[in-house]
């Protein structure tokens, strides 16, 4: 697995701050200049935690000389991350909320990179009775209704707004003893998930890269609320002078790139394409 260094750079936080009372006045007022040849890229956990990132990074850096810091986190902490300038490229999956902020200026060159899908999943018994339901709020209410365990990553990741949109959907805001917002990434979701015999929403590429882990099934798929669509895009140098944009630009350029595309619609686990290439 490629390595995960989750670090924000001091210079970044200490950019503009003043120094010691002996400083020369002039240095006090510079900001630390970025480091040229690091790119720091946060991304969901759930393509982080799917291997994707394993077969693309290391493509990228031999091609460009960059060296990639991956900070896997869910969709809200990468673009709180990149609003902040503690990132310098994004690769997320909340694309109304990602053009949201595109138009709110925080970020820039955003592109349709991958996508794939959403399923809910359950243990074989499937006390909610939901295997084969073709709509994804009925089967929520399903599980609402009969209480059955649903184990949510409460994290404000993509797929916890997708989760959350699936309720609004279904007319409900799940409480109780029942429901378990447990605030992790999506591997350890699928987890706990799994450990307790609980329905849960995943991307189908994680749910696939950790099969060989899990006993749940996928019970519902196919509704097209459930359609995931990624996207990359680069953190504006206009808001944040420090990030790496150069880098950024680069990394973008590659990532809609044939070469990356070609990557992304090989990649497969048990023989299915965890990712379909769209850019």
């Amino acid at each position: 697995m490629v390595a995960a260094i989750i670090v924000v750079f001091i210079f970044r936080l200490l950019a503009g701050c003043g120094g010691s009372g002996q400083s020369n006045p002039q240095d006090q007022n510079a900001a630390a200049p970025p480091q040229k040849d690091r790119l720091i890229l946060a991304t969901t956990t759930s393509t982080y935690d799917s291997g994707l990132l394993d077969k693309l990074v290391p493509v990228f850096e031999e091609k460009t000389g960059y060296n990639v810091d991956i900070l896997p986190k869910g969709t809200g902490a990468c673009l709180e991350l990149g609003k902040n300038g503690d990132a310098d490229v994004l690769l997320v999956h909340a694309k109304d909320r990602e053009l949201q902020m595109v138009q709110e200026g925080y970020f820039v060159d955003r592109h349709d990179v991958m996508y794939n899908d959403f399923v809910i999943l359950g243990p074989a018994n499937d006390p909610a009775g939901i295997k084969g339901q073709k709509d994804a709020a009925k089967a929520f209410k399903a599980i609402a209704g009969s209480k059955s365990t649903f184990v949510s990553r409460g994290d404000n990741s993509g797929t916890n707004m997708k989760e959350m949109a699936v309720w609004e959907k279904a007319g409900l805001e799940p409480t109780g003893d029942w429901y378990l917002a447990v605030g992790q990434g999506m591997g350890e979701t699928l987890r706990i998930a799994n450990e307790k015999q609980a329905y849960t929403l995943s991307d189908r590429g994680t749910y696939l890269a950790m099969r060989d882990k899990l006993t749940l099934e996928v019970l519902v798929e196919d509704d097209p609320v459930l359609f995931n669509q990624y996207g990359v895009m680069a953190v504006n140098p206009d808001k944040n002078p420090n990030v790496n944009y150069k880098g950024a630009k680069k990394f973008i350029e590659f990532m809609i790139s044939p070469e990356a595309q070609e990557i992304i619609g090989s990649f497969t686990k048990y023989g299915e394409q965890l990712f379909k290439p769209n850019a």
